[in-house]
């Protein structure tokens, strides 16, 4: 399959897997296992965490019971997200140069090629959308992708508040200089 169908072949594997994580086990959201990986850590300052933190108490919501019992499928879920992206890297037919293996193009064209602050760029980005996704008690593969496939108002009412948000912003950053 040539390189201007690629989003097809992508679409079709998400949709894909989509459908079998559905059919299989439930639908994917991973959010809510970043909560459960901090209390994983905060149980070696304080193995009483799930009781003494509201936020992590078994009786008030599923986060407590995943961090007294980590194994499960969101938190595999996320280390196979991972686990893809670096295969994904290090499998990539396109030649990438260091500086575009940190960066892509455009950014350098925007903001230069120092690493740095691409690295700060993108850590801010993180913890906003993490943020934002613990605010509105689910994550981008919750809303969009689990929501629209299930028709739920609220996964809607999110893709269109990323495109509302996303559209504007990236036009703000990756605007031309000198009218070009």
């Amino acid at each position: 399959m040539n390189h201007e169908w690629s989003w097809l072949k992508g679409g079709l594997f998400l949709g894909l897997f989509l459908v079998l994580a559905v059919m299989l086990v439930r639908p994917v959201g991973v959010s809510s296992q970043f909560v459960v990986i901090d209390g994983l850590m905060m149980q070696h300052l304080d193995s009483n965490i799930t009781q003494s933190n509201a936020y992590l108490s078994e009786e008030s919501n599923h986060l407590g019971r995943a961090v007294e019992e980590p194994f499960n499928y969101s938190l595999i879920f996320v280390f196979a997200m991972i686990a893809g992206g670096v295969i994904s890297a290090l499998t990539t037919k396109q030649p990438l140069d260091a500086a575009t293996r940190v960066a892509p193009k455009i950014w350098q064209e925007r903001f230069g090629r120092q690493p740095y602050k691409r690295y700060v760029a993108v850590f801010i980005a993180g913890v906003l959308a993490l943020y934002g996704a613990r605010l509105a008690d689910g994550c981008t593969s919750g809303h969009v992708l689990s929501g629209m496939m299930q028709t739920s108002l609220s996964g809607y009412m999110f893709a269109a508040g990323v495109f509302i948000a996303g559209i504007p912003t990236a036009l703000l950053l990756y605007k031309n200089r000198g009218g070009k």
